[in-house]
């Protein structure tokens, strides 16, 4: 094996021994040189000097006696000097006596003498007599030329350079040739004794050069010949295994054809398990699609005729009604709407399976929907239920979420809290958390057994047959409220006992929109009547403080005289004639909507206000300023009644249902439209060929014409480019926007829908004009 010069250990520590002692050298050099440097410049000065103190005295008496002719021998004298280019006697009147000049020297290093010592250098020396010394005779001039100095300082110091480069190159040859042959000759011989050997016969080891037995290079020796030593013993262990693998191997291979057969017999039940896996999957494909065909199909088989119910029921509750009458159609129209909240809880539970729950961030008020929420609960509560909202002070006004699905939230929480529970209380409490806001139902009903808990989120599934049969209920509500907490980066806890109520926490990251609401400032001391365990004391005792009011709860049956207050609240009617006779306190009454008293006794224990429980917030603190500030709200004038939204504007409804015609025909008119019916595509077509409208509320699904096809065609003509055309569909699956769009539609409703909704819809594509 051959190395190349460059590659070698002695190349390598020579060049490098070599570069430290060129360093050194042509550092210790450059000190000689600076050093002859300071002594030629110094010399330079001695020696003019020198020539000045042995021309001083003849100098003197020349210019004493003023001769000129011996003053010119005497500066010809000093020119003969090689470093004096200019010589000059002056005496002391400025007379020149003598004075004579040659050209410098030229030469190429002339440049560097000169930067070095400067190109000429000039001295006086004043002439005087020694006698007298104080008096002046004349001054002796001398210009010197550096280079006749500089010149030998040149040549000595190339010369210190050039004897200094020459040893560091005669250094580096003989310490080549040392390392070569104490360092690289013996590593090549050993690495050409490795290189040689044949693994398979050389078993000996490797020689150890002469005279390196003790130094590293025996040590490397001595290290191969243990590594190759053990590798010799690894490969006969090896070539032992070896032989022993074949042998196995052997017997491998009568295993291996046993097992194929068994294997390829395997294969032929596996072909025939996957080709009825194949089939039992196109089987439940084909299952899913006919799901959710007959789940759009009774989608929208229930919501139109829901449409026309709460669509009717809206109308009547506008018109002229007893109160009971009212309450009783109330009441059927909330029924209606928990029917409407179960088909999208149905529709909700198939967009999860589906993937295709979508979620808003908008700004929304959780108070207020809250509230409204258990309000519209409330008469699912049994005659001893006490529901109460229980919302912090400190609630952020807005939030950014998804209020849909919050109320989903919050109402299948109530739902089922109200469901299981018969005595006692139902609380909904909101607070903010520092993660987002806290959502807790807690009530005093049944419980939930120790064994149930585990599968009380599964769909369908309630804690036994027993509460399926006592209390009804689909069981989607809870599993469906874990999955909305989940969608919405939140979390679904729970905590029973059975015999003794549960708790449900949702704990949603819901941020800030909108700091907390400031509320009107209240003043007066007021007493309420209730249990010191109810939920109307706890809502008081938070709620009345926060808005400046003097707040204190008494018993029940404490006595009227001990009643000093601005005003009484108190949670039944029992008491309201005796407090009346005894006390001109106004009175206010919160109890169950259905246990309000009668506008007679009302009018006769005036001033008087009842309020229906479960209280809201904003209601609560109206009652209370009208109550606390007679005067002022009898002296100040009463708000003007908010303008009606009114649309002037030509509406056709294409609907081929007549109870729906009707629901909106009524909501149009009362929203100040003229409305035109058409039962089908066709009908609309031929409509708007005679006549022009502002606005098309298209039926999806009907005979003859279909909407979608109606408004392609509408499309399709370009007579209408900007006439709006709004979807009326009872199908509320996901694809159905997409699928209106895709039509050419500009705008989406689904069925039912109330007039708040048309409304806002009116809003968006018809211009305003207010009613007078």
């Amino acid at each position: 094996m051959d190395i190349s010069l460059t590659h070698r250990l002695s190349f390598k520590q020579a060049s490098l021994t070599v570069l430290v002692a060129f360093i050194l050298g042509t550092l210790l050099s450059v000190i000689q040189i600076g050093l002859d440097y300071a002594s030629e410049d110094a010399s330079i000065d001695r020696e003019i000097h020198s020539l000045l103190e042995i021309s001083h005295n003849p100098a003197a008496r020349i210019s004493y006696n003023i001769d000129a002719e011996l003053a010119q021998e005497l500066v010809l004298g000093l020119l003969r000097s090689p470093a004096v280019m200019r010589a000059e006697i002056v005496d002391n009147s400025g007379l020149v006596l003598a004075s004579v000049d040659r050209p410098p020297a030229q030469s190429g290093y002339r440049v560097f003498s000169d930067f070095l010592f400067g190109e000429r250098r000039q001295f006086e020396d004043p002439l005087f007599v020694s006698h007298a010394p104080g008096e002046a005779l004349g001054v002796l001039r001398l210009e010197v030329d550096t280079f006749a100095f500089g010149s030998d300082f040149l040549r000595r110091a190339l010369l210190t350079l050039l004897t200094g480069f020459a040893r560091s190159l005669l250094l580096s040859l003989i310490l080549l040739v040392l390392f070569y042959a104490m360092l690289t000759k013996p590593v090549v011989g050993i690495i050409r004794a490795l290189s040689d050997r044949d693994p398979r016969r050389d078993l000996g080891p490797v020689p150890c050069p002469p005279g390196h037995e003790r130094d590293e290079i025996g040590i490397l020796v001595a290290v191969t010949n243990q590594q190759l030593s053990n590798t010799h013993q690894e490969i006969s262990q090896r070539r032992e295994a070896e032989d022993r693998l074949t042998q196995y191997l052997a017997e491998l291979e009568n295993i291996v054809s046993a097992r194929t057969a068994e294997l390829k017999a395997t294969n032929a039940r596996l072909t025939l398990s996957n080709r009825e896996l194949e089939q039992a999957r196109a089987t439940a494909l084909e299952m899913a699609h006919v799901r959710a065909a007959f789940l759009a199909y009774m989608s929208h088989e229930i919501r139109t005729p829901l449409n026309g119910l709460l669509g009717m029921l809206a109308l009547s509750l506008d018109g002229p009604l007893t109160s009971e009458q009212r309450q009783q159609l109330s009441i059927a129209h909330d029924s209606g709407k928990v029917l409407v909240d179960l088909l999208n809880d149905i529709l909700d539970l198939s967009k999860f399976e589906a993937g295709q729950l979508e979620l808003e961030q908008i700004p929304f008020d959780l108070g207020a929907l809250a509230e409204d929420t258990a309000s519209l609960l409330s008469q699912n509560a049994g005659n001893n239920v006490e529901l109460t909202c229980l919302i912090d002070p400190q609630l952020p006004a807005q939030l950014l979420g998804d209020p849909t699905r919050v109320r989903q939230v919050v109402s299948n929480l109530l739902s089922n809290a109200l469901k299981f529970t018969r005595f006692g209380r139902v609380d909904l409490r909101i607070e903010p958390t520092a993660k987002g806001i806290r959502i807790t139902v807690s009530d005093t009903g049944i419980g939930i057994p120790e064994e149930a808990q585990k599968r009380i989120f599964q769909p369908f599934i309630q804690a036994g047959a027993g509460i399926t049969r006592q209390f009804g209920g689909t069981g989607l509500g809870l599993a469906l409220t874990r999955r909305l907490c989940e969608a919405m980066q939140g979390e679904l806890t729970f905590n029973s006992q059975e015999g003794f109520g549960s708790q449900f926490c949702a704990e949603l990251p819901l941020s800030s929109h909108a700091p907390a609401s400031s509320w009107p400032r209240l003043q007066g001391r007021v007493v309420t009547l209730c249990a010191p365990g109810s939920g109307l004391a706890e809502q008081l005792a938070s709620w009345l403080p926060h808005w400046g009011l003097e707040q204190q709860r008494r018993a029940p049956d404490t006595p009227a005289s001990e009643l000093q207050a601005e005003l009484l609240i108190c949670d039944s009617a029992e008491r309201l004639a005796q407090l009346r006779q005894q006390l001109a306190t106004p009175l206010l009454l919160v109890s169950p909507y259905g246990a309000f008293i009668h506008s007679e006794q009302a009018e006769r224990l005036a001033p008087f206000a009842q309020l229906a429980r479960p209280l809201a917030r904003n209601t609560l603190h109206q009652t209370l300023q009208s109550l606390l500030e007679p005067l002022r709200a009898g002296s100040s004038q009463a708000p003007a009644a908010p303008q009606e939204r009114m649309h002037q504007a030509r509406v056709l409804l294409v609907e081929d249902n007549a109870v729906n015609q009707l629901v909106a025909k009524g909501m149009l008119g009362k929203l100040g439209c003229e409305v035109a019916v058409a039962a089908h595509g066709g009908e609309a077509l031929d409509y708007l060929e005679r006549n022009a409208v502002d606005l098309v509320l298209m039926d999806c699904n009907m005979p003859i014409m279909d909407g979608y096809e109606a408004t392609r065609r509408i499309r399709q003509s370009g007579r209408w480019p900007n006439l709006p055309i709004i979807a009326l569909t009872a199908n509320a699956l996901p694809d159905e926007r997409e699928r209106c769009q895709a039509a050419g539609m500009n705008d989406y409703l689904a069925k039912p829908f109330r007039r708040e909704d048309l409304a806002a819809l009116l809003d968006s594509w018809l211009p305003l004009t207010t009613a007078s």
